[in-house]
């Protein structure tokens, strides 16, 4: 589950994303809740909740939220107040510390690479990068299937010239952490900074560039 909030002038909106858009969908708004609909599964891709906001303590806040059992359980008691079946859960962050296992050339780009990145002790994902730094052995950040980066954009599966390519190695500036080099390049952590496959802590690395922890050179 991916959520976001956003907060203006007109209202709040929470935003839930349970899978990537289909082809074929239709929408069903009752009272403060919209659901949206794979019309070839019947199953809810995501959901729209106005007015929850003040509720989830998420008031004058924008962008992607991480949600707690208590936020999710009041959730579900609005969703299923609307007639909807779905139950959801609280998932932990997708976005963690991996370390790149092995690279190889992409057989039809010459500034592609394909990795083979671990993102826990016993799961690895091949991930294709054109960051210029890239190399073997260093530990970095993966934003994996399902998610949601600061800017609102969420990562899914997809194919980098004909390669199957599941998540992204990220960079500093997509990270938007201070001091981050505006350019191409992945994030390569301190040693020192969390272990394999845990989430990474978008909050301790507010500093990561003004510590001058990072050395790398883009």
């Amino acid at each position: 589950m991916i959520a976001s909030y956003n907060y203006d002038a007109m209202g709040d909106v929470l935003v839930i994303v349970l899978a990537p858009n289909a082809e074929k969908q239709s929408v069903m708004t009752v009272e403060q809740v919209t659901r949206i609909q794979n019309d070839e599964t019947n199953e809810a891709t995501g959901f729209n909740i106005r007015g929850l906001g003040k509720k989830l303590g998420l008031v004058n806040i924008s962008g992607g939220v991480a949600l707690n059992d208590k936020q999710v359980a009041l959730i579900n008691q609005v969703i299923s107040m609307a007639g909807f079946p779905e139950m959801l859960a609280a998932t932990p962050s997708k976005l963690v510390i991996g370390r790149v296992l092995t690279m190889a050339e992409h057989p039809d780009s010459d500034h592609l690479h394909v990795t083979t990145t671990a993102v826990a002790e016993d799961k690895t994902l091949q991930i294709v990068s054109g960051s210029p730094n890239m190399q073997e052995g260093i530990k970095v950040v993966v934003a994996q299937p399902g998610t949601m980066m600061p800017s609102g954009a969420i990562i899914w599966d997809g194919a980098l010239r004909g390669v199957p390519s599941s998540g992204m190695i990220v960079s500093g500036r997509e990270l938007q952490i201070p001091g981050a080099p505006d350019k191409p390049g992945a994030l390569v952590l301190p040693e020192d900074f969390g272990h394999i496959g845990e989430p990474f802590d978008l909050t301790k690395a507010q500093t990561l560039y003004s510590d001058s922890l990072v050395d790398i050179d883009y």
